[in-house]
């Protein structure tokens, strides 16, 4: 399900991804490694190699099971990416570094820490991108990105949560029949499918409040979501408090992530949220979510971008730089914008 734009027409058309150089993202760590323990940090920079093979070929150099090795995000094979990595050795020895040949994989650091790396222990990603064949008028574009600076952009899922053309969602559909029948599928693939679900159903709710321009302001009855973290309060009656809470960024507008239980918005909010939800392949997929046991859970309407900065390298390249917290996605601000196209064929990056 694809997010309108909060700005209005499009400002440009570009392409991305040209060459691996052209996406460039660094995780921001969470913690600094303690120095002791039985894993070992390493931080890598790779250039066209995906997470999953990073990680089974970090396995088989330390000569260690796959589920031994922990990361924080998943980074995408056409860019070049900085992430950690944590290697369980209970011996608390090191393998050679120099044994570790891998073409477009280098280490920067190793550590020792105390424990695995957990998906999602990073306070967030820094991007910077490279959009080349850049068409658009110069003064609509800077325009346009300053207010995203200002007032962020809608916190979508980004395309790749979905499969190639959009495919998990009907995956997930086709799970849920075969799971209603005894059927069931292993557990990654499950997992996967139960997010593509979940973030399907999220982005058409995020879809309708872009539509009434209620994505960065809130409703009667909304549920607040506090900056930097997954805490919500609310609904509570609105006031200069709130609304000066919300100018500043500190708190966010959010959307359900559908499962089981009742959703904790009320009135207008409410309203808004099931009436967006009401199609008959959204009740497939609320109904399959609800019995594979997930909770219903909040997310952020919008993100705004840390940082934001642009250049033009010459009349038709324009570089970006920002950063974002977890779980949320470059290619949601580059929608903004307008008609990037990804030269390498794939979704955009987030973690």
């Amino acid at each position: 399900m694809s997010v309108p734009s909060a700005f209005g027409a499009p400002v440009l058309a570009a392409r991305i991804r040209v060459a691996p150089e052209d996406f460039r993202v660094e995780e921001l760590p969470a913690f600094e490694p303690s120095g002791s323990g039985e894993h070992l940090l390493l931080e890598v920079e790779k250039r066209g190699l995906n997470t999953a093979f990073v990680a089974a070929r970090l396995a088989r150099w330390a000569g260690i099971p796959e589920a031994g090795v922990g990361h924080a995000g998943l980074k995408d094979r056409h860019a070049v990416t900085r992430q950690r990595f944590s290697l369980h050795l209970p011996k608390k020895q090191a393998p050679d570094l120099d044994a570790l040949q891998v073409e477009g994989l280098r280490v920067l650091e190793v550590a020792w820490h105390g424990r695995k790396l957990q998906r999602g222990a990073l306070a967030g990603n820094r991007f910077e991108l490279v959009l080349r064949e850049v068409a658009g008028d110069r003064a609509a574009i800077e325009e346009r990105l300053a207010r995203i600076a200002t007032r962020g952009v809608p916190n979508a899922f980004g395309e790749q949560r979905f499969g190639h053309g959009g495919g998990n969602v009907g995956k997930a559909l086709a799970m849920f029949a075969q799971e209603g029948r005894g059927r069931r599928m292993g557990r990654n693939q499950r997992a996967m499918l139960l997010s593509a679900a979940r973030s399907a159903l999220f982005n058409q709710v995020l879809a309708a409040r872009v539509a009434d321009g209620s994505w960065d302001r809130g409703l009667e009855g909304e549920v607040w979501m506090l900056a930097g973290s997954r805490s919500v309060f609310g609904p509570e009656p609105w006031g200069e408090a709130l609304a000066a809470r919300l100018a500043a960024f500190d708190i966010h507008p959010s959307g359900p992530l559908w499962g089981r239980g009742e959703l904790r918005s009320q009135g207008a909010c409410r309203a808004l949220e099931l009436a967006a939800l009401a199609d008959a392949e959204a009740l497939a997929l609320r109904e399959g979510l609800e019995r594979a046991g997930l909770a219903q859970e909040r997310r952020a309407l919008r993100v705004r971008p840390a940082g934001l900065a642009w250049e033009w390298l010459d009349a038709a390249t324009l570089r970006l730089a920002f950063a974002l917290p977890p779980g949320s996605y470059a290619t949601a601000v580059l929608a903004q914008l307008g008609e990037v196209t990804d030269a390498a064929g794939v979704a955009g990056a987030g973690a």
